[in-house]
């Protein structure tokens, strides 16, 4: 294999925005981007697309770069046969949707990077993800297969072909499929009817899964590798929720919720010294990770974190979603607003970090996790005579703490990973001191590491704005507002009963601010106002691609997060526009839920509707959610109404899926979590009075101290706001403070109980 592509090579992705684009802009092969120029070429010269999907941060996608994007002959063989196409999959996930289906069902497992082989019209005959760049273990390499593939279009073209049109056809049947299951009539059952029923022995089944695929020794579901799905831990705290925290049930399902983010947050997933977690570990213990980090895990983790402390009270968690905040505001938080997409799981090792770092050593190229891992020589040279009770406590050893079997590439040999081995208290009478002393002294051994850290080579940042995972980050700092109240002073109450404390936010960093500067920025640069549509990314300026399914459906729950945490109508209210622009370019008016893509698209073969709740939950999940909450908010309803209107959809929505419902419902548990609200009557709390007074804000901060079930809430302001919301809702026109003091409505079973403007009655009105 040849060395690294010289720098005079240079191709068409150098023009792109997409920091995944452009690192193979000096590859020798000769690359397009998505789009009509490559498929004329293909069509004109009657050649086959390589089709390569990855995204900036993921670590297999490198390697496969350097061993055969990088290589001369093999881009030879590439230039040669095939039109090359790179496409990054954060920018267009419904391509990357499309040929992942393909893939999956042709070889069984999906993953990035992936390479598929398409005809000219854009039809998939040959695809897997890795690739290897020479024959190994008996398997082609990918000189190998560009070979034998390359024979075959000019010998069996006709066969390809016809295989190609033979999977589309496939691929077209599954996604016309996705309507409603055999046998369940289409039609909006009522609370009472088939939805009752259907939902109830899903919700048994997903729970029963979670239950007998738990891991009751290091948390997590299933064996190695483990991946956190936050998903699943909104589930669980939904069946609390409704079942009741006290019942058996509601044990269990806290129980494994929060007993996994415990694991993860003691394991080496979990950044001790930044804040913020990896994307998965490789191991079922938590310790060895993959190390890049994606803001869509920072958002949905933080939320499950803030759960698991609604639900305890356990302030443990409470400090580890405050570090995701200190993480994310710190890291990835561009200067006008907007969260940056992800950091490489590579680095540079440090010139002093890499005697012990072979593979760094000799190839001297990126090594993964390299910013990330300590010698115990750097333990004891940076922290003196608190190296001993570090160690001790976050398992440093001379050796090194990462097994050999856990480390293929040889890039962790006689380096630590940091992991919480032992409790507090233990490593404070193993050093025979108060557990406040060590607490602190473990602290502050963590904020010089980071400042030692902070020196080395940083792995590489994707700055790419994606408007999805930045609604999701909106959601996750208005909620953090809510419970942490993180706005309200720079500390939160009580001492962490653990070490591993961020730094505090600084300045006027806090939750709410972020939250509304980064909707400010979305709107401003991700948002069409003369024609109502959102952009999907920005770098440098937004993207000429349109938004997706998902970009709508989690902004638009950003925007019902921060309107409850800020009771600012404007967020509202432009929810309101997003979920109709979503419902005109999305929804499938024939079988229910919202497509991925526009029907606009002719590079698209197949329209799909994702129908598993994964490391993101899907389009249809986050939508059915959003339209309930804008029932509960925006419709007046009665008890004898059901639509139409937005929960008429939401039906809808959960009709759409019915048949995954049926054979497996653990794949989609964030739609059973929006099930809870189609079941329910309308809850809402109207509070009346100033929002940015004491008594009002006193008054909220009670709906958010404990997990119980949802609530939709509204601000009645006397003004502008309240007249808006009450041509929606009528009954609201009428609420007023009473004695001249905010005061909370709670309206629940379509009846609204008497008014009250003392915290502690709240309390208790709420149970």
């Amino acid at each position: 294999m040849s060395d690294a592509a010289p720098s005079s090579f240079t191709n068409r992705l150098a023009g792109e925005k997409s920091p995944y684009l452009r690192q193979h802009a000096h590859n020798p092969v000769d690359w397009y981007p998505w789009g009509e120029a490559a498929f004329a070429r293909a069509r004109a010269e009657q050649k086959p697309i390589f089709l390569s999907v990855g995204y900036s941060t993921c670590h297999w996608c490198h390697v496969m770069a350097h061993e055969s994007f990088e290589n001369e002959d093999i881009a030879r063989q590439l230039n040669a046969h095939f039109v090359p196409v790179k496409v990054d999959r954060e920018e267009r996930p419904d391509v990357d949707r499309v040929y992942m289906a393909y893939v999956q069902a042709a070889t069984g497992q999906g993953g990035w990077p992936m390479n598929v082989w398409l005809t000219p019209e854009l039809q998939p005959f040959h695809g897997g993800t890795y690739f290897p760049p020479e024959d190994r273990w008996g398997r082609p390499g990918f000189a190998s297969i560009l070979g034998a593939l390359a024979r075959s279009w000019d010998v069996e073209r006709d066969k390809l072909v016809a295989e190609g049109e033979r999977v589309t056809g496939i691929l077209r049947q599954h996604a016309g499929g996705q309507g409603p299951g055999s046998g369940f009539p289409y039609q909006v059952p009522s609370a009472d009817g088939a939805l009752r029923a259907a939902a109830g022995q899903a919700f048994e089944q997903c729970f029963q899964v979670m239950y007998e695929s738990f891991d009751p020794t290091w948390g997590g579901f299933g064996s190695a590798p483990k991946f956190p799905r936050p998903a699943g831990f909104n589930f669980l705290f939904r069946c609390a929720a409704m079942q009741g925290m006290g019942s058996e049930i509601g044990r269990e399902g806290v129980h494994m919720a929060t007993y996994t983010l415990r694991k993860m947050a003691e394991g080496g997933m979990h950044d001790h010294v930044g804040g913020g977690f990896h994307r998965y570990s490789v191991d079922a213990e938590w310790l060895v990770p993959h190390f890049e980090k994606m803001l869509y895990d920072q958002a949905q983790l933080a939320v499950s974190y803030l759960e698991a402390r609604q639900s305890t009270g356990d302030e443990r968690f409470a400090w580890v979603a405050r570090g995701i905040f200190d993480y994310v505001l710190r890291d990835l938080a561009g200067p006008d607003g907007g969260f940056y997409s992800a950091e490489d799981a590579d680095s540079r090792a440090p010139a002093d970090n890499q005697v012990e770092n072979r593979r760094a050593k000799v190839e001297n190229r990126l090594a993964e996790g390299a910013f990330y891992v300590w010698t115990r020589a750097e333990i004891n040279e940076r922290l003196g005579g608190d190296a001993e009770l570090f160690g001790a406590h976050f398992g440093v050893t001379e050796g090194g703490n990462v097994p050999e079997a856990r480390d293929p590439q040889d890039e962790f040999h006689g380096k630590n990973l940091l992991r919480q081995r032992q409790s507090l208290a233990a490593t404070a009478r193993q050093f025979k001191l108060e557990p406040q002393t060590a607490s602190d002294r473990l602290g502050g051994c963590l904020e010089r590491l980071r400042t030692v850290r902070n020196a080395r080579p940083r792995p590489s940042r994707d700055d790419k704005v994606i408007t999805a995972w930045n609604g999701m980050m909106i959601s996750a700092l208005a909620k953090g507002h809510q419970v942490l109240g993180c706005d309200r002073g720079d500390e939160l109450p009580g001492r962490p009963p653990d070490p591993a404390r961020p730094a505090r936010l600084s300045g006027d960093a806090t939750c709410l601010k972020a939250a509304i500067r980064a909707a400010e920025f979305t709107r401003r640069e991700l948002y069409d106002e003369a024609r109502g549509t959102l952009y999907r990314s920005w770098r440098d300026g937004r993207s000429d691609i349109d938004g997706f399914a998902e970009d709508y459906a989690c902004l638009i729950q950003g925007l019902l997060d921060l309107y409850e945490a800020s009771f600012e109508i404007r967020w509202l209210r432009w929810a309101e526009r997003l979920q109709a622009k979503m419902d005109e370019l999305f929804w499938d008016a024939g079988a229910g839920g919202y497509f991925d893509s526009r029907a606009n698209d002719p590079t698209i073969i197949v329209r799909l509707k994702e129908d598993y709740d994964g490391a993101e939950p899907a389009p249809s999940s986050v939508a059915a959610m959003n339209l309930l909450r804008l029932s509960w908010m925006l419709e007046q309803e009665s008890e004898s109404s059901a639509g139409p209107g937005y929960a008429d959809r939401a039906r809808k929505c959960f009709l759409a899926f019915t048949g995954q419902w049926k054979r497996a419902p653990h794949a989609l548990p964030q739609m059973l979590s929006a099930v809870e609200l189609a079941l329910e009557a309308p809850r809402t709390i109207v509070f009346s009075g100033d929002p940015q007074a004491d008594d009002f804000a006193a008054l909220a901060a009670v709906v958010h101290e404990r997990l119980g079930p949802r609530r939709a809430l509204l601000a009645a302001d006397g003004g502008e706001a309240q007249r808006w919301l009450a041509e929606r809702m009528p009954y609201l026109a009428d609420m007023k403070p009473v004695g001249g003091r905010a005061t909370a409505y709670v309206c629940e079973q379509f009846t609204c109980r008497r008014p009250v403007s003392d915290p502690a009655e709240l309390r208790k009105l709420l149970g």
